[in-house]
């Protein structure tokens, strides 16, 4: 039996005991990081928001297996809050997608969550009306005609079935339940709101796809409204990314028992924990960033390198090597050499790894 199949479903409880220590602890931390993030200049907690969003787009995309372009995703956020980042980079539907449902979860976490707007999340989801090559309902509740609504796994034919979710006619009750619960006041903690907000939607799984980023849109939506805050200092999609195996596990462990869900609680809170320590990070780089451009204010540097720059301090994946410093600043190979040997010279870059055409090249100090 699925836990949506118990008589005393959507009762949830849980172990009041286990969870309080915990949760004192959690908001001691979280709001020890606000403050700090809140005492930093106008300048440094936009960039620090913005990167914490790119973080939280795209992390929430790639638990589902599809990777979004950086890039795309930074460049559509900060021109939606109006943050200057220089040239922007024009973004594809299904990024701006995402980005739209973010934005409004988090910009706008003080309104009430209905229907329509949980259709419009999904359609700005699934732009074309498609999941990868199937159509799909988009901007309504999900239907059985194609057999009940499964998470599965494995090859056709051995497929291994890890959840089953309720029937598609239960579902305008078990949405009306779940919204009417979501925007009632009680005297639940907004922490213990998110996780438990996220584990009832995704256990629903109203839509034929996109439940899972839904989900993890309304808990940042009830943790915003936990802080009274739209500013995100740091990504639960990151940190459940870093732990996906265990995310699943304890979504189809829970999902299988009974409606004691102190164990998914407990999870959901440590996960939050390490998610506010993964902001220690963002900061670090924020700061970095700050200080390093301080540094070099005076510093004589062309257009290719201040961008070239701006992304090995934004986090530049993989190795910077000549070639791909000519394909990113649409320049020659010749000119990228000068370009950076110029800024070794000036003891900003440093080479690494082996020589030839394998050499790469790091910030100083890296």
């Amino acid at each position: 039996m699925y836990i949506h199949g118990h008589q005393e479903w959507p009762r949830f409880h849980w172990n009041e005991a286990r969870i309080t220590k915990q949760l004192a602890s959690l908001r001691l931390r979280q709001g020890k990081l606000i403050g700090r993030m809140e005492a930093l200049g106008i300048t440094l907690r936009g960039e620090a928001v913005l990167r914490t969003l790119t973080e939280d787009v795209l992390k929430t995309s790639e638990i589902e297996g599809e990777k979004l372009d950086a890039d795309q995703v930074r460049s559509s956020l900060a021109r939606r809050l109006g943050i200057e980042i220089g040239a922007l980079t024009p973004a594809d539907r299904d990024v701006e997608g995402v980005v739209e449902m973010m934005l409004d979860a988090t910009q706008n976490h003080a309104k009430p969550l209905d229907a329509e707007r949980l259709f419009g999340w999904h359609a700005a989801l699934f732009p074309t009306g498609r999941s990868g090559m199937s159509k799909i309902v988009v901007g309504d509740w999900r239907g059985d005609c194609d057999g009940p609504m499964q998470v599965v796994s494995g090859p056709i034919g051995k497929e291994r079935v890890h959840y089953e979710a309720p029937k598609a006619e239960r579902l305008p009750a078990e949405m009306k339940a779940f919204l009417d619960w979501y925007n009632a006041n009680t005297d639940l903690d907004g922490v213990l709101k998110a996780g438990l907000a996220h584990l009832w939607f995704v256990t629903i799984h109203p839509f034929a796809d996109g439940n899972g980023r839904i989900a993890r849109a309304i808990a940042d939506m009830s943790l915003a409204r936990s802080e009274e805050s739209a500013n995100r200092f740091y990504s639960m999609s990151a940190q459940i990314r870093n732990e996906r195996n265990a995310y699943y596990d304890m979504l189809e462990n829970t999902q299988k028992g009974d409606l004691d869900i102190t164990d998914w609680l407990t999870w959901f809170l440590d996960c939050l924990d390490h998610a506010f320590i993964g902001a220690e990070t963002i900061l670090a780089s924020v700061l970095r960033r700050a200080n390093f451009w301080k540094t070099h204010a005076q510093t004589n540097l062309n257009d290719r390198q201040r961008l070239m720059l701006n992304k090995l301090l934004n986090g530049f994946e993989g190795k910077l090597t000549s070639s791909k410093w000519a394909k990113i600043t649409k320049s020659s190979q010749p000119t990228a050499g000068r370009d950076i040997e110029q800024l070794i010279a000036l003891g900003i870059l440093r080479k690494d790894g082996a020589g030839g055409r394998s050499t790469s090249y790091s910030l100083t100090g890296d």
